[in-house]
């Protein structure tokens, strides 16, 4: 049994998975500092004055619980779209690459589909010769 889960972490999908994993989440931290350290200001500049973020306060002036933070959110956005374009560039592509070399297809774009007559379900496979959702027989597209 622990040889089994030797051999299983010691494969070099997991380990190469697993450093790109930790990569990422360090990266993650430097994001994080960007967005709060320069988007945030920039958003809060844009609405002018002493505001606090871009947003609006919907309860008393200076209840920080009631305040309604568009910039906070516009920053996470920003956060995130930087992480995945990280992980997709720094990880991903690595990997396929990699797996293209020892001769495996991963991440592919997904095959031809059709449409079921019976159900319209446009997501079934050109291959396929039963209907996924209802079950009704398939013509075999050529």
């Amino acid at each position: 049994m622990l040889k089994g889960f030797k051999n299983f972490l010691l494969r070099g999908d997991v380990i190469i998975v697993a450093v790109g994993l930790i990569v990422a989440l360090a990266f993650s931290t430097l994001i994080l500092s960007f967005t709060t350290n320069v988007i945030n200001p920039i958003i809060a500049r844009a609405q002018g004055g002493s505001s606090p973020g871009l947003g609006w306060q919907l309860g008393r002036p200076g209840n920080g619980e009631t305040y309604l933070d568009i910039g906070a959110f516009i920053a996470t956005l920003i956060y995130f779209l930087i992480f995945m374009a990280v992980v997709y560039f720094v990880i991903i592509l690595p990997y396929k690459a990699y797996q293209a070399r020892r001769g495996l297809t991963v991440f592919d774009d997904p095959g031809p589909v059709k449409t079921c007559p019976e159900c319209l379900s446009e997501d079934l496979p050109a291959a396929a010769r039963r209907c996924r959702h209802c079950g009704s027989e398939q013509a075999l597209v050529v």
